[in-house]
């Protein structure tokens, strides 16, 4: 076969140009990256002392954190997109600021609907600064191991973020509890207006790329993604009698509520009009050639899937631990903390064997291991549970096979993708990523409250007057919501092994696939 070289090749498989500074821009991208992932979980620990120090309703109380989400998971192809064609560090320079000022806003709020408010422009924030700093990385660093090593980093903040906003939620909610919930957002503060002040002095200036935003697409495929997650968020919930026992922080609503029933409908119907639109016009939001790739549809199946069994993960056991071994706030959030140094020492590992060994085996055996690690979850026997023998081992096993899944995944998720279409394929992982999380935690809660209810039951008609009836109903709730989590991440495996074909070797020279060089 002829040799290839970088001149032959089209703009989207040449090498990043070399940039000055290059650590301290992974470090400033990555930093600000933390503060978006983190802020998803950080909160939640705070959640009763948010609820009575602003007089928030029992059933509102989830909004704290769905707000975030439904704006964060809508945006994320617009924010992407933004970047491609007004320079990404422009974008994500407006993304931290804005992230900064509405934590500001939260960490005053004096009302309920202040402090949503405040939870929905982060959303946006975030929305505009995750794309674009995952793109940054694409055009900053070189393919190969620079880049791959880059992505490593990424890939363990991304995944360590959920860990830190546990114990950060904790440690500052146990400092008072009349006002440590308010740090937790502000804390935000000075990290999200450094990041702006030292994003032009350290990240390459992107130069904006022709085109025109596609505002109905816009309209349509924003719409359609906070539709479907509205709906699916008011499923998370299934039975009123029994919804405390589930999700304590949660109103109660399920699969047959009209609402979420019409908000998913109307969200279907809009991204299909959407998929019709992005066919029809000559600057399409999202350019639907990004699926046109095996590999890259199997990268987005996966990191949709994944992190969904992921986010389960910490929200189920983060209540199991609190609710039925009674650990404290704080000492919850260090129960993650071995989440943080596995998905640290995983992604490092696969960083350096990303060079070595196609995606397919690191991939594949990350995801076999934490299904695994869900498997051991289910198998928690209510009563009799030891945090150093029947969940540390496996919270370390889950985050080796989220470190060996994230940096291969991502990676081939951008292989290919042209430079000035970086921005919108770092927004489909993105929106993959907060899309599944949602769909995944809604199916998973429906499992966990269809068996806590059938389990409550039983319970309640041998002997109603039990004090440890609740306590064992959701324990079987949740040890049935972790088996159908580890199969949801085993068949995804079964996916990466079947379906994703692509070689190290392309990866390490960002050439298209089946391209082969040498």
């Amino acid at each position: 076969m002829a040799e290839t070289t970088a001149s032959d090749l089209p703009e989207r498989q040449q090498a990043a140009p070399a940039v000055k500074h290059a650590g301290w821009a992974l470090l400033l991208i990555c930093v600000a990256q933390l503060m978006v992932v983190l802020d998803s979980t950080i909160a939640n620990i705070a959640l009763p002392y948010i609820g009575t120090d602003l007089a928030i309703d029992p059933s509102n109380l989830s909004w704290v954190v769905t707000g975030y989400a439904l704006a964060f998971g809508g945006l994320l192809l617009l924010g992407g997109r933004l970047g491609d064609l007004y320079g990404r560090r422009r974008v994500f320079m407006a993304g931290v600021t804005l992230f900064a000022v509405a934590s500001a806003l939260g960490g005053i709020a004096q009302n309920e609907a202040m402090l949503l408010g405040s939870r929905g422009l982060q959303g946006v924030g975030a929305a505009l600064a995750s794309p674009t700093a995952l793109a940054l990385i694409t055009t900053t660093f070189p393919a190969g191991p620079q880049r791959n090593r880059a992505f490593s980093v990424f890939a363990a903040m991304s995944g360590i973020g959920a860990a830190i906003g546990l114990v950060l939620g904790g440690w500052l909610t146990d400092l008072d509890p009349g006002w440590g919930w308010r740090l937790t957002f502000l804390i935000n503060v000075p990290i999200g207006l450094a990041a702006a002040y030292f994003a032009p002095r350290l990240l390459p200036d992107t130069d904006n790329h022709a085109g025109t935003l596609d505002l109905p697409g816009a309209v349509l495929g924003t719409g359609g993604l906070l539709a479907l997650v509205y709906g699916i968020t008011r499923t998370s919930n299934v039975d009123p009698d029994t919804v405390t026992a589930v999700n304590p922080h949660g109103a109660s609503y399920g699969w047959g509520d009209p609402l979420a029933v019409t908000a998913m409908v109307v969200g279907v119907v809009a991204l299909i009009a959407f998929v019709l639109i992005e066919t029809r016009i000559k600057h399409p939001l999202m350019p639907l050639s990004i699926f046109a790739s095996r590999t890259r549809a199997v990268a987005f199946v996966s990191m949709m899937v994944t992190p969904a069994a992921m986010f389960a993960m910490f929200f189920f056991l983060s209540l199991y631990v609190q609710n039925i071994m009674g650990y404290s706030p704080l000492k919850t959030g260090f129960a993650f903390l071995p989440f943080a140094v596995g998905m640290v020492f995983g992604a490092t590992l696969s960083s350096k064997l990303a060079s070595k060994v196609d995606p397919r085996f690191l991939a594949g055996t990350g995801t076999i291991l934490a299904g695994f690690a869900l498997f051991m979850f289910s198998r928690l026997e209510f009563g009799q549970e030891s945090y150093w023998t029947d969940i540390a081992p496996y919270v370390v096993l889950m985050s080796l096979g989220m470190g060996l899944t994230f940096v291969p995944m991502t990676l081939t998720a951008v292989h290919g993708v042209r430079t000035q279409d970086a921005g919108i394929g770092s927004g489909v992982l993105n929106t993959m990523q907060q899309v599944g999380g949602a769909l995944g935690l809604a199916t998973l809660s429906a499992v966990a409250s269809h068996y806590t209810t059938e389990k409550l039951g039983s319970l309640m008609a041998a002997d109603p007057s039990d004090p440890l009836n609740t306590g064992a109903a959701f324990a079987d709730g949740a040890t049935h919501a972790f088996l159908v989590g580890a199969f949801m991440i085993w068949g995804t495996s079964l996916v990466i092994w079947l379906l994703l074909n692509v070689k190290h070797t392309e990866l390490a020279g960002d050439v298209p696939e089946g391209v082969h060089v040498g």
